[in-house]
């Protein structure tokens, strides 16, 4: 396994912002053809003179809008600032297509025809859905893609880096920490309301696993993604008892079912994937319910251990940021990794990008995500972060001082 070279701390924004550097010489590339080589390096689709440009294959109007947002204005705050410092291998800048899908995933997969020719990597492309229609077209044009998705899919194709633990993964590791909390006890019941879909399925995985292995009733409530009122949902959850309830939807549901529960008198553990919650849902009804009782798991910290990250934003964009803005700092620093990589291969070319994502091993992002290792169908992380809603940067506070691994999440993959 390869270790990554050089760090060191640079400025992000006009505050401290960390991502981890890595030293690189200078070289420039031109625009001679499909491919060309200039000062020992490679270089082909997607670079124009010292000029890099990447996709994004974003959600700004759909459901998860919010996210959206903050990926993509965090990441294009991430090269901006790159591009005044060190930029990469200290020669090539950075610009972004970036292409607004609102969740559809026939024209998520329309806009990828059209800039798949002009960019050499995809630096979000949000919906499982989505990524998953790719497939062929990644692995024909050698493009190596962040999902903002972490389905065990995904995994199945070496073009995706997937930052972050799979749904499975994630799921695992939160009841576990139920577990360990006392929250929650063997042999005991817990309730799955989840969405139609890999995302939904990914999460319900989890909770299978992880119920069997601790010999837990499972009740199992699926839902449409177009469906709002839980009322139904957590009814039949409470007629069965549970000493907990999995969440893997929507923020929308997740809100109503905190709400619903509260209403009922059903005062239990709610433990959900990423992405089911936003700051916006403390300012519901159900705000003190989720605040009491929601825990929710991560590929990312909060603003509470990287408070520069929040100034910064903040100073560059208004609204009131999600943890999405972590995710797209996160993906940035991936992506700048594998850049880099391939620089100091010589090959900046899509192949040699996807090989320096193949060779790189595991990628340490200082912090600002768990540490992941690109490996074909396995998770890139049996490691979460663990936070719970509350008033302040974000709308949440990290639990504990680190990535949170369980024994039942290392056993799940084999490890």
């Amino acid at each position: 396994m390869n270790t990554i070279h050089t760090r060191r701390l640079a400025a992000l924004a006009t505050t401290a912002l960390l991502i981890a550097a890595t030293g690189c010489s200078t070289r420039a590339s031109d625009d001679e053809g499909s491919s060309s080589t200039q000062d020992g390096v490679k270089v082909g689709r997607g670079i124009d003179g010292t000029t890099i440009t990447l996709g994004s294959l974003t959600d700004l109007t759909g459901p998860f809008a919010a996210l959206g947002k903050d990926f993509t204005n965090a990441q294009a705050l991430y090269w901006k600032t790159l591009n005044e410092g060190d930029k990469i291998c200290g020669t090539y800048t950075v610009e972004e297509e970036v292409k607004d899908h609102g969740y559809d995933t026939q024209k998520g997969i329309q806009l990828y025809s059209s800039i798949s020719e002009d960019v050499l990597a995809i630096e979000q492309t949000i919906g499982s859905p989505i990524n998953a229609g790719l497939f062929e077209q990644l692995d024909r044009d050698k493009m190596v893609n962040i999902p903002g998705a972490w389905a065990q899919a995904l995994t199945a194709d070496e073009q995706n880096a997937v930052v972050g633990a799979t749904y499975e993964v994630e799921m695992i590791n939160v009841l576990n920490y139920l577990l360990d909390e006392g929250k929650i006890e063997e042999g005991g019941t817990l309730g799955h309301i989840y969405f139609e879909g890999e995302y939904g399925e990914g999460g319900l995985g989890g909770s299978e696993y992880f119920a069997e292995q601790h010999d837990m009733k499972l009740v199992k409530v699926q839902i449409a993604p177009t469906d709002t009122d839980m009322t139904a949902a957590v009814t039949k959850l409470a007629a069965e008892n549970v000493d907990a309830i999995a969440i893997t939807t929507g923020p929308t549901q997740t809100a109503s079912i905190a709400g619903v529960a509260a209403a009922s008198g059903l005062d239990v553990p709610l433990v959900g994937n990423n992405p089911v919650y936003f700051p916006g849902l403390l300012d519901t009804p159900a705000g003190p319910a989720l605040e009491k009782n929601l825990t929710v798991a991560s590929p990312v910290a909060g603003f509470d251990k990287f408070p520069a990250y929040f100034e910064s934003y903040s100073e560059a964009y208004d609204g009131d940021p999600t943890l999405g803005v972590m995710f797209g700092f996160a993906a940035a620093d991936v992506m700048r990794q594998i850049l880099e990589k391939a620089c100091e291969d010589g090959d900046l070319t899509p192949e040699g990008v996807t090989a320096a994502k193949l060779s790189i091993g595991t990628i340490d992002t200082g912090g600002i995500a768990v540490p992941v290792t690109f490996q074909k169908d396995t998770s890139s992380s049996d490691s979460i972060f663990l936070y719970q809603p509350a008033k302040g940067p974000g709308g949440a506070v990290t639990v504990g001082d680190g990535p949170y691994t369980s024994a039942d999440a290392a056993a799940f993959m084999g490890e």
